[in-house]
């Protein structure tokens, strides 16, 4: 009877902190990591995610290599289809005492996993995902009889369990636990950006680069510009990089859009967290750490550890704490066909082709493009939400479902009824105006709602007030703008509601507006 352990390591779980490789012995447990056609082709990921996760899974099985495990690697040039018939092709190979797996940060994978054991003829142990700061236990725990899961609250006790921006006494950093009113400047050249560092793809990378142009060719992603870190050093560089050139101006920036330029003041440091080469607390501390010292501002320490503290943990709590009947939720009813101009950003609404382009190009877009610029015209366009949330998932480098499903659907969609935000985030084209800088060089004014050259997002957005105005009725925050669309004089608003549909048959080919 062996003692051997067969333990599979996900590619976004690349990380010695995984709790299934914690206690592993090499000589004795093997470790499996597996390339296969169903992670890779169930929606039509960007190229330089599916290049991102495979190159890191490769340089990953290195270093347990040289930590002296045995580890079977198979490329996906093997042909598995599946994460279990790579599993199944190992223990066919040699016997094994069970096998050990941090669980899945997906429902489906966690679904089909289930089965594992009676398929697999041998034990299977599904290991909590410990690398999160806040267990399923401790969100439920919060989550237990509240009206309202609301983040603010949620990472309020996140601080106070971490000791994170805390005074000796026990309350906030400077007498506040929200800076955000502060990090909402229009950047527009006030400050240089700082180039980034450079990231050289070894042979290693150069080789997944190949594999997957080939295998992938109409996928999204220009893979000549692939420049993401594939290890924790990598990583780390990257992030020290962001702490000394970029976190004393990501704060006031954080929010701004910018023509032409990609990253601006932003770590880009998501889809290292989010597959493992970086621990989230760890980079908490080093920014706080930052603050202490004078390197940045408090708002721009407070804003960047609200959204990994804060955001990161919350919005995995709701994915699991109301999963699977969260991907479910339509409470607008939106069901508008997503337009062709989302897989080739072929608009001429400046904002949008821009984030739009850079999405597919990089698989990269900050916050404010995903949630104010592409998010609300998804919102303001009634598109569909399944068909919404998967291009999302899709496109992202670091979209997994854990993260991008709370943030589409709930927050840029507002399809949860209100679970997450407590209004739509839903705005003019006058906001995409005063955060950046794409009206100057676009055909549309935010200046007019009809006509030509009115930018589409104004009349849309009257258009989504109207047809919604019922179910924001009783929405304090929704008041101020119901009242002033009602004000407005019958003429007005029939000139507003016929101009909006008639850009929705323009910009959505196939709706009825009505």
């Amino acid at each position: 009877m062996t003692d051997r352990r067969l333990i599979l390591v996900l590619g976004d779980q690349l990380s010695r902190d995984n709790p299934a490789l914690r206690d592993a012995v090499p000589g004795r447990d093997e470790v499996l990591l597996a390339e296969v056609r169903e992670e890779a082709a169930y929606v039509p990921h960007n190229r330089h995610k599916i290049a991102l996760v495979f190159a890191a899974m490769r340089h990953f099985a290195d270093t347990l290599a040289q930590e002296g495990f045995q580890v079977h690697y198979r490329p996906l040039e093997a042909g598995l289809d599946s994460l279990e018939a790579a599993v199944a092709a190992t223990c066919r190979r040699r016997r094994y005492a069970g096998l050990w797996l941090c669980e899945p940060g997906e429902y489906r994978l966690r679904t089909a996993m289930a089965g594992w054991r009676h398929r697999l003829g041998l034990p299977v142990a599904i290991l909590e995902d410990s690398r999160f700061l806040c267990s399923h236990a401790r969100f439920r725990d919060w989550a237990r009889g509240r009206k309202q899961l609301r983040m603010e609250h949620f990472y309020r006790e996140m601080r106070r369990d971490y000791g994170v921006l805390l005074e000796p006494d026990g309350s906030p950093a400077g007498g506040q636990w929200n800076y955000d009113r502060d990090n909402r400047e229009g950047w527009r050249d006030k400050v240089a950006i700082p180039p980034r560092r450079a990231v050289r793809n070894d042979a290693r990378t150069r080789a997944v680069l190949e594999a997957v142009a080939a295998a992938f060719p109409n996928n999204p992603g220009d893979l000549s510009r692939f420049a993401f870190a594939v290890t924790a050093g990598q990583a780390l560089a990257e992030f020290d990089w962001f702490c000394e050139h970029a976190l004393p101006d990501f704060g006031r920036f954080q929010d701004a859009l910018a023509d032409g330029e990609p990253w601006l003041f932003h770590a880009r440091i998501s889809m290292y967290l989010n597959i493992g080469l970086l621990e989230p607390l760890a980079l908490c501390r080093q920014v706080e750490e930052a603050w202490r010292r004078g390197r940045c501002s408090l708002a721009a320490a407070e804003g960047f550890i609200r959204q990994v503290l804060g955001w990161r943990e919350y919005v995995r709590g709701i994915y699991w704490h109301y999963m699977p009947g969260y991907g479910e939720r339509n409470a607008l009813g939106a069901k508008a066909p997503l337009p062709d101009f989302f897989w080739d950003a072929d608009t001429d609404l400046r904002c949008l082709s821009q984030a739009l382009r850079q999405t597919l190009d990089l698989g990269y877009a900050h916050h404010i493009q995903r949630l104010m610029v592409i998010g609300n015209f998804a919102l303001l366009a009634e598109l569909d939400v399944g068909a919404v949330c998967d291009w999302y998932l899709a496109v992202y480098v670091d979209a997994f479902e854990w993260v991008e499903l709370p943030n589409t659907l709930g927050m840029a969609l507002h399809a949860d009824g209100g679970l997450m935000a407590s209004k739509p985030y839903a705005a003019s084209g006058k906001y995409i105006q005063r955060q950046g800088n794409h009206c100057a060089q676009c055909r549309f004014s935010p200046a007019r709602t009809t006509g030509e050259g009115a930018c589409p997002y104004n009349a849309l957005y009257w258009r989504f007030i109207h047809r919604h105005q019922r179910a924001f009725e009783d929405n304090p925050r929704m008041a101020l703008v119901l009242a002033n669309w009602r004000k407005r004089g019958t003429s007005a608003q029939n000139a507003i509601l016929d101009w909006a549909d008639r850009l929705m048959r323009e910009l959505v080919p196939g709706v009825d507006p009505r």
